[in-house]
């Protein structure tokens, strides 16, 4: 081999390890790109979460207010207001549905079938009071952040049938909630038992990790208005 010849391969070899060292130096910095992105992602997806979870409790709180403004201006429960027909004007060729007047919302909070039932009617005397926001004469339940329905109802048997949900009450129901965000929200506003005291679940379950709750996937979680 000539001295020439050497000195070419020599300096082809040089020239391969910077390549290979340039690669590996690129490899790092996607790599850190990557990290960077993925701790984005799921920093942004917490964020989501949180803001979901805030929704769900600003709507419990807003239809709380609206239904206490109702009973202080009519001494009516919304839906149970038997004179409702008399307090509002409706609109050409429509009705206002009433209640029955019996202190209680009749009717599963996330019912959409009746135009009848109390639970829906609910909505209707909201709105036509100026109290939720929506057409004056809708029936139809809000959408929560969860996509599933928004409700009230006085029915406790419709939640499970023991003895515990009954202490219920009157009560805002919210379907399609995921086990994780219950958990949450009970750790934050109750006692952490899905089927006791002021938030409560559609399961028997003493508690969030065992049982059929667990694995769920969605439920309906019930905040008392008593």
């Amino acid at each position: 081999m000539t001295e020439k010849s050497l000195g070419r391969l020599i300096t082809e070899d040089n020239q391969m390890k910077k390549q290979a060292g340039f690669t590996l130096v690129e490899i790092a910095i996607v790599m850190v790109i990557i990290g960077l992105l993925l701790g984005g992602v799921l920093k942004g997806q917490e964020i989501i979460t949180q803001a979901k979870i805030k929704n769900l409790e600003n709507d419990f709180t807003g239809i709380t207010a609206a239904i206490y403004s109702y009973q202080d201006r009519y001494r009516a429960l919304p839906g149970d207001d038997s004179r409702a027909d008399k307090r509002f004007i409706p609109e050409a060729g429509a009705t206002i549905p009433k209640g029955d007047g019996k202190n209680g919302i009749e009717g599963e909070f996330n019912n959409t079938d009746s135009d009848t039932v109390e639970s829906r009617i609910f909505w209707l005397h909201l709105r036509a009071a100026g109290l939720v926001d929506g057409e004056p004469s809708s029936l139809d339940q809000p959408i929560n952040a969860f996509n599933g329905i928004t409700g009230v109802s006085s029915e406790t048997d419709k939640i499970r049938s023991d003895q515990t949900a009954k202490k219920m009450g009157t009560y805002i129901g919210f379907s399609k909630i995921p086990v994780k965000i219950a958990i949450i929200i009970e750790a934050r506003s109750d006692d952490s038992n899905p089927n006791d005291g002021s938030v409560q679940t559609d399961k028997t379950n003493p508690d969030y990790i065992t049982g059929n709750i667990k694995d769920a996937g969605d439920i309906n979680l019930y905040f008392s208005l008593i």
